[in-house]
């Protein structure tokens, strides 16, 4: 990145994201803490969680409640899809990430996955379809995003995080792809500033990612010896869901109840 070159204010773009399923209810409430303290555009969580996250966000508070829905795979009966949607729905979520019925994709049944969407965005939230677009060809990955415009979705998101990086020309393709009948969710492997930075100037009005705090550390301490560009580090903090060392604070801290401060890695 250049020197030069203004950072934008990444924060309002991001989904904090905590999704790796050994992490339990404090790491919910920290969470949401961060969000509303960094503020992010919104926390993505399990839908098995959405109750804890609405009590931590208020409705009407500036940060939406995301719940993934038949995460990561998809590969569940559309009416158990359509009850976890309705499950996420009646707890408080402000938005559902769902996985489509990607086996209905690979038989070319675009009518199987255009009434697995369907019954998940008739419940009037706004929907983001994760199209996992580094494992589709070409063919399947216009039809998915045909198919789901078609079904009322509002957002093409990249992927689960279940593969590589989201790159900008993946990006770049969604949005041609929607024409502007649908925005477009970077996510997956989102570690560093420069990578954030492509993505949006790529056509992403949401980037997610589980580290949302370390980008946030990069974005405004540039002058610590770090090149800015270089973002979150260890990696090894997103994988295990532990705090760098040094970013580790006494339990009991009552200034901002379970929030790790801003040293603190993303979770999930």
């Amino acid at each position: 990145m250049a020197r030069g070159r203004e950072l934008p204010d990444l924060a309002p773009l991001i989904d904090h994201a905590l999704l790796d399923p050994h992490r339990g209810r404090q790491a919910v409430i920290t969470c949401c803490d961060e969000a509303r303290h960094f503020g992010f555009a919104g926390v993505c969580v399990a839908s098995r969680w959405v109750g804890v996250a609405r009590e931590r966000l208020p409705s009407g508070d500036r940060v939406r409640l995301i719940s993934v829905v038949g995460f990561p795979f998809g590969a569940v009966p559309a009416a158990i899809k359509r009850a976890e949607a309705e499950a996420a729905a009646a707890a408080g979520a402000d938005e559902l990430d769902v996985v489509p019925d990607f086996g209905a994709l690979a038989d070319g049944d675009s009518g199987a996955v255009l009434d697995d969407l369907a019954a998940i965005t008739e419940l009037g939230l706004p929907v983001k379809v994760i199209v996992e677009i580094g494992r589709l060809q070409p063919p399947a990955l216009e039809l998915l995003v045909e198919v789901s415009i078609d079904a009322g979705v509002r957002w093409l998101k990249s992927g689960s995080g279940f593969g590589p990086a989201v790159t900008p020309s993946q990006v770049e393709r969604l949005r041609q792809l929607a024409r502007g009948r649908a925005a477009v969710k970077a996510s997956g492997g989102i570690n560093g500033l420069e990578q954030a930075m492509a993505l949006v100037e790529a056509g992403a009005t949401r980037l997610g990612s589980s580290r949302g705090v370390a980008l946030m550390q990069a974005l405004r301490r540039p002058a610590a010896g770090r090149d800015p560009s270089r973002g979150a580090e260890p990696d090894e903090a997103e994988s295990s869901g532990e705090a760098p060392a040094e970013g580790r604070r006494q339990e009991g801290r009552q200034d901002l109840p379970g929030l790790a401060d801003d040293r603190r890695a993303g979770l999930g």
